[in-house]
């Protein structure tokens, strides 16, 4: 996997307020760049552009790669895990990942036991989603990552109810999406 994230003159606007002005960076395959700063600096609202859920009064974000056709946007390139971890309470969390691997239509995923194996959480696959605790449902948010390649990992506070094991395999599984040559961009107050 080869591939250039490109933002070139992004401009990001909430509220009337001016978040970023001018901004310019690329991020090219097994590169992660590391967003920190105060509550309400701009942080989430950048990932949520490159994900495509919020428009940016000026710029463009781009993606190029030997794997990426080209009119296909960063959003359709990306996983993007928000504050909310995106996932069906009623539903087991077997379902949940099942529905996204069918969702993000990608081959190359883990099947969704082993996913859920590989954070830690085979022993609640067929239990309801709404039954788990918050490091829980935050790792099968997580799990979401590797049931569907994706180039691009967009992370906003991804360690959230981690406790430390959690937050170690996290570590280990975004290095291993680096080294296939993957993507992140993270936005957090924690070491990551």
């Amino acid at each position: 996997m080869s591939a250039v994230l490109t933002v070139q003159n992004l401009t990001l606007v909430r509220g009337g307020r001016t978040l970023a002005a001018g901004l310019n960076f690329e991020v090219r395959s097994g590169g992660a760049l590391l967003l920190t700063g105060p509550n309400g600096a701009g942080k989430s609202t950048l990932l949520r552009a490159i994900a495509g859920l919020f428009t940016p009064a000026s710029g463009t974000i781009s993606m190029s790669g030997d794997t990426i056709a080209h009119d296909e946007t960063p959003a359709l390139q990306a996983h993007y895990l928000g504050h909310a971890d995106a996932l069906k309470g009623a539903l087991t969390a077997r379902e949940n990942l099942e529905f996204w691997s069918a969702a993000l239509k990608q081959n190359g995923g883990l099947d969704p036991l082993q996913a859920l194996a590989a954070v830690n959480l085979a022993h609640v696959a067929d239990l309801p989603v709404g039954w788990l605790s918050a490091g829980q449902r935050r790792r099968t948010a997580l799990a979401r990552l590797l049931v569907a390649q994706r180039p691009l990992w967009l992370l906003d506070e991804p360690t959230t109810a981690l406790d430390a094991a959690s937050q170690a395999r996290l570590a280990g599984s975004m290095a291993a999406h680096r080294a296939k040559g993957g993507m992140i961009i993270a936005a957090t107050h924690a070491p990551l």
